[in-house]
């Protein structure tokens, strides 16, 4: 199970060969871990089920020092009058907190973000539609992509749940990726928040190369390969 929230759907031969056991071993343990309602089965191995992921609340409180200095240092770039595209994610939810009494437009489908900013009356806050995302407080789907497509932003903070050592961010939850790719195609300048605990992190969906990066926040300690490939890539990184 951890293998599989950790990595995505995996084939039945990978999982033999981690766990020193049988194929055949392997599928009865996943019938099992089936009727438990723990994952369900797809052609070849499995994938842990969506109703598991961890929520909003639970994220928030790993690297929460972390996240808040990232946050911090990422409201340091925005300058009053300045339009935001914010990302769904507890590193971005960070961000908002630093925003309050700031005089900015925020367009957001993190409903978190929502709350902590509805109550700022110099903040234009738009919240952008499509279907609600609970577990994880965020609005996705055709609507909110639709939405995203029709606006434009001078920055857009991102979040991930994880960063390959060439650069590429990853996330865990398909639903999202589409999302996250109209905003990166409907903003100016793009910064990613990610604490060290992302490098690697987890996620089998690719959001972006470090092509598409402007800027990196971020907390890793420097030597990782990671930050050499956002440099290679001309990607400015901020170490906090």
């Amino acid at each position: 199970m951890q293998t599989l929230r950790a990595e995505g759907p995996v084939a039945v031969t990978v999982l033999g060969e981690r766990l020193g056991v049988s194929q055949a071993t392997v599928r009865r343990d996943l019938a099992w871990l089936e009727d438990q309602g723990l994952l369900h089965r797809v052609r070849g191995g499995a994938a842990a089920s969506t109703s598991l992921e961890p929520s909003f609340a639970a994220v928030a409180t790993e690297a929460h020092e972390a996240k808040d200095a990232i946050g911090q240092r990422a409201a340091e770039m925005i300058s009053d009058g300045d339009v935001l595209l914010l990302d769904i994610g507890t590193t971005v939810h960070r961000l908002a907190v630093h925003l309050r009494g700031r005089q900015v437009t925020v367009m957001t489908a993190n409903m978190a973000v929502y709350e902590e900013l509805v109550s700022e009356p110099d903040i234009e806050l738009i919240l952008l539609g499509g279907v609600v995302r609970r577990n994880y407080r965020s609005l996705v789907g055709f609507l909110t992509e639709d939405a995203v497509r029709q606006l434009r932003a001078d920055t857009l903070f991102i979040g991930t749940s994880g960063v390959r050592g060439d650069g590429t961010v990853m996330d865990t939850t398909v639903v999202e990726v589409p999302v996250r790719r109209a905003m990166i195609e409907s903003a100016d300048r793009v910064v990613l928040l990610a604490d060290a605990e992302k490098f690697p992190g987890n996620g089998f969906a690719t959001v972006c190369g470090p092509d598409a990066l402007d800027v990196v926040v971020t907390n890793v300690d420097e030597g990782d390969g990671a930050l050499d490939s956002f440099r290679e890539n001309g990607v400015e990184v901020v170490v906090v």
